[in-house]
């Protein structure tokens, strides 16, 4: 006992530079390692007076069986034919969590090998310097490997870490020799991200160690959460030592907003386990119940997992790095009671600590492990037996560790290897570690078939197993849910059941704001964060199709609509003027009626060519033409109904103004000559005579629409155009391409018209059964009336109905022309046969030719203002002076001079009545 108590002392005691090794084995190679198998370096009460290395508590098992891992596997390679006879040796000292104590370390391993003094000689060039070890392995945490690694790349001596994961550490101009055997943070945090996103949380909060790993990992998932719309309600940062004074106050200010903050129910921790088990104990004291996001220090900690009460805290998720096949190392765990313990303090004091816990339950005793410190087992050892429990290292065991501490070794034994392969590497300054550093960037190690290597940031590129925490017979039990796809991004799930889970969590809501339905956007309210916001209506022609969607998208194009709160766009209808319409139906069938009607109108005149009514139309030709005329204006309706085509609208228009133009010219050309027929006046008989042209009017008036149409449809054609004018529906129309071109045409028309109402108004007075005089002037009314209210409808009106104004004013200007045309001819020619004789016919104009000559026996006479009244009479009262020359004579007004008149022969009716029945 008194041995084993001295040797205990010096385990503890730090009298010389060998005790401060914790494990050690001689070899041709040796390799340093550096964990912190204590969580914390005790310091003195008062400030130190002398610069002394401390003692450490808080026994990490965890990070023993590390240091275990990285034994075995150098024991493994030894017994194997790896490195050909030359055999690794080590040396792995305890960090304690301190910057401080692994300085002291990182000095140990940069002293000059086989010197007989442990310094560390200063040189401008260390190329030919060979230091007590080519490579470590280690540290633990991040904070401390950065500072290790500015140390060892003065000489650039490889450092291989298996557990620190800062993004900064990738960065090779700043740590140069530092390699990894597990991915950076930057995987981990867009895994929390991508994890936080898929189960629609965007309102979380985040607690970190006040380091440098827990501060660069919260930048790190600042940077990724900010990407993906992630806010971050509130951060907390406890101290790094759990010998700060404030960190105890830190942990209740933390507990107390996770408490207060009840919309957060996810909580993201990047802390050390000794931290993370303070923080839950105190939670669990609390009743708080939330999701946890666990880091990959703590996410597979047994201790924390043991905790009494941890189902309380609610649902913990965690990132573990890939785990390979450890069953050799769980052998060699079996074993190790078997294994001596002089060169192995670590295993040494972990003994002891099972001697003191020993009467312990499992929790307790692994409490009672992590609280003792060093000093404290120097007092309690004395009455204590060994004690080895076979069972607790196995169950410590975090897989993920410790691959990647084998992972490590492995990398640095290849290295070797490829340097030692023409050299004698028995000799340790056989190569220097600058060398070594060459060959490990070009390592690739096999592990049961799959390939490790590093990448150009000295990061080896494994996976990432999700973990959960699950309950299963009353224990905690560390599941693994899914396996994280750094290449694709994505989670792989082994099973369905397993899908379940991660489905489970998307039930908890942890949101700022609720989510805004499809349909709705978000509006930013006056909190800083973007994930605090409130739900609007998508506007009118907007919609979103999935949730909280930042705004609304607009319909594509004109095609389509979308109501207020819309989730989808909705294609508008398209309207027009169909054939089945209701409306189109009842105009074609006055159309096909107007056809009818010209068609019969057309057999009733074929029948009674010889008739004098139809003579006295102008004869069958120019009835034939005008009522073709009818019949295309008819036609030309059909092209205003149904889908619009170009072919339709440059048509419909063309067809009408030209048919219509033939029309109007030829009852024009009919109006001159009834005029011409009875007139008396002499001089517009002769401008009439010379108008009167028939052929060449009818060509020249409609050539002159034909050509306004050409130039039309020349220079601005008609087309079909889209009216948006409707927010649901597309109207297609024709659009006339040029509404000048539309108005001169129309005008033109009118013009005609005009001139033939002038025409025919003349001649309303003319002989009734016969003359079309006044049915022509009516017929014209009933045309410029309908024109006259065409215009300001078709320019008020829009829709499908558009068309069918036109149609409608064409139908009531053509059926009106055409029935005070042809209707009382064919009246007469059915009613009133008798009537429609040559000797009925004759009769009535030698009736209307007797009173006319009668009445014009003075034509007019002129008188000033003093003349009197002159009274006309026959020629048997009158006294005349005829003038046989010029067949004048002379009318003498009582006190005034003779007035010369107009004589007419005798028989004047008679002849009167020949010529114009001639005319017509």
């Amino acid at each position: 006992i008194p041995c084993f108590v001295i040797g205990t002392d010096m385990a503890f005691s730090c009298q010389n530079a060998e005790d401060f090794v914790g494990a050690s084995s001689p070899g041709d190679i040796v390799i340093g390692g550096l964990f912190a198998v204590h969580s914390e370096m005790l310091h003195p009460k008062e400030d130190p007076i002398k610069p002394v290395i401390q003692n450490c508590a808080g026994f990490e098992i965890q990070v023993f069986l590390q240091t275990l891992a990285m034994i075995h596997a150098i024991e493994t390679i030894n017994n194997s034919t790896l490195l050909s006879g030359v055999t690794l040796g080590y040396e792995i000292y305890d960090s304690c969590a301190e910057v401080t104590k692994a300085m002291a370390s990182a000095l140990r391993f940069l002293s000059k090998y086989n010197s007989s003094e442990d310094a560390v000689e200063f040189k401008c060039n260390y190329s030919d310097y060979i230091p007590r070890i080519k490579a470590v392995i280690g540290a633990s945490y991040s904070e401390v490997s950065m500072a290790v690694s500015r140390l060892l790349a003065l000489q650039l001596i490889p450092q291989v870490s298996p557990a620190s994961s800062a993004e900064i550490l990738s960065d090779k101009i700043r740590f140069p020799s530092f390699f990894r055997t597990i991915p950076s943070d930057f995987h981990q945090t867009r895994a929390m991200t991508h994890l936080i996103c898929e189960s629609g949380w965007n309102w979380i909060g985040v607690i970190a160690t006040d380091d440098d790993n827990g501060r660069f990992a919260l930048e790190s998932f600042g940077v990724q959460a900010m990407a993906n719309n992630v806010c971050i309600a509130f951060k907390e940062m406890l101290p790094a030592y759990l010998s700060d004074s404030t960190f105890h106050s830190k942990v209740d200010h933390a507990v107390e907003k996770i408490v207060k903050e009840t919309r957060v129910n996810v909580i993201v921790v990047f802390m050390r386990q000794f931290h993370v088990l303070k923080l839950f104990k105190k939670a669990i004291e609390r009743n708080v119940n939330k999701i946890w996001i666990a880091s990959d220090n703590w996410s597979a900690a047994v201790k924390i997992s043991t905790i009494p009460n941890i189902k309380q805290l609610g649902t913990i998720v965690g990132f573990g790095f890939k785990s390979g096949d450890i069953s050799s190392f769980q052998d060699f765990l079996r074993n190790l009671h078997q294994k001596p313990t002089e060169n192995n303090k670590f295993l040494s004091e972990y003994i002891t600590l099972l001697s003191v816990c020993a009467h312990l339950e499992y929790h307790d005793f692994q409490t009672c492990i992590s609280n003792q410190s060093q000093d404290d087992l120097l007092e309690n050892i004395e009455n204590k037996h060994q004690v080895w429990r076979d069972d607790f290292l196995n169950a410590n065991i975090e897989p993920g560790f410790i691959q990647s501490t084998i992972l490590a070794v492995y990398a640095i034994a290849h290295a070797i290897k490829r340097q030692c392969k023409d050299r004698n590497c028995k000799n340790p300054s056989a190569f220097a570690p600058w060398e070594l550093l060459e060959e490990l960037k070009q390592v690739i190690i096999i592990d049961n078939d799959k390939e490790f290597k590093f990448n150009s940031n000295g990061d080896m590129s494994t996976s990432y197993d999700v973990l959960l925490w699950k309950e299963i017979d009353g224990h905690m039990e560390i599941t693994t849910m899914a396996e994280y796809d750094e290449e694709k991004g994505d989670f792989i799930f082994e099973d369905e059941e397993k899908r379940k889970y991660f489905l489970d969590l998307k039930k908890v809501q942890s949101t700022c704001s609720q989510h805004c339905r499809p349909g709705q956007m978000k509006k930013v309210t006056e909190s800083p964060h973007t994930c605090c916001y409130e739900c609007v209506y998508c506007p009118e022609n907007h919609y979103s199709n999935q949730t909280d969607m930042d705004y609304c998208y607009r319909c594509n194009n004109k095609t389509y609509w979308a109501p207020i709160n819309s989730t989808t766009c909705y294609r508008k209808a398209i309207y027009f003027l169909a054939w089945n319409d209701w409306f189109a139906v009842f105009l074609l069938l006055l159309s096909a009626f107007g056809i009818v009607l010209v068609l019969s109108i057309c057999v009733i005149f074929t029948k009674n060519l010889n008739t004098p009514v139809v003579k006295a139309s102008g004869g069958l030709t120019v009835c034939y033409i005008i009522l073709f005329s009818h019949f295309l204006i008819f036609l030309s309706t059909i092209f205003f109904i149904d889908v619009p085509t170009d072919f339709k609208c440059k048509t419909r228009q063309a067809l009408f103004g030209i048919s219509f133009t033939l029309c109007i010219s030829c009852i024009l050309i009919k109006s001159l000559k009834i005029l011409l027929a009875f007139s008396f006046d002499p001089k517009l008989q002769n401008f009439l005579k010379c108008m009167y042209k028939p052929i060449p009017t009818v060509v020249v008036c409609t050539g002159i629409q034909v050509i306004i149409c050409t130039f039309w449809l020349i220079f601005k054609t008609p087309f079909v155009n889209q009216n948006f004018s409707i927010p649901k529906a597309i109207i297609l129309e024709c659009n006339e391409g040029s509404i000048v071109a539309f108005g001169i045409m129309l005008g033109y028309i009118a013009a005609l018209a005009f001139i033939c109402f002038i025409f025919a108004f003349k001649g309303r007075k003319l002989p009734e059964n016969y003359n079309e005089a006044k049915f022509i002037t009516f017929g014209m009314l009933i045309y410029f009336i309908a024109w006259i209210v065409f215009i300001p409808v078709y320019a008020t009106t829009f829709g499908k109905y558009l068309p069918a104004v036109e149609i409608i004013v064409v139908l009531i200007s053509n059926y009106g022309i055409l029935c005070c045309t042809f209707l009382p001819k064919c009246y007469i020619i059915i009613y009133k046969q008798e009537t429609n004789t040559k000797s009925a016919f004759l009769k009535m104009v030698y009736t209307y030719s007797s009173k006319s000559a009668s009445s014009v026996a003075v034509s007019q006479v002129s008188l000033d203002s003093k003349s009197s009244s002159v009274r006309a009479t026959t020629s048997d009262s009158c006294k005349t002076e005829k003038n046989s020359a010029n067949g004048n004579c002379r009318f003498q007004v009582p006190g005034q001079p003779l007035i010369k008149g107009k004589v007419l022969p005798k028989n004047a009716a008679t002849t009167m009545a020949r010529k114009r029945v001639s005319s017509i």
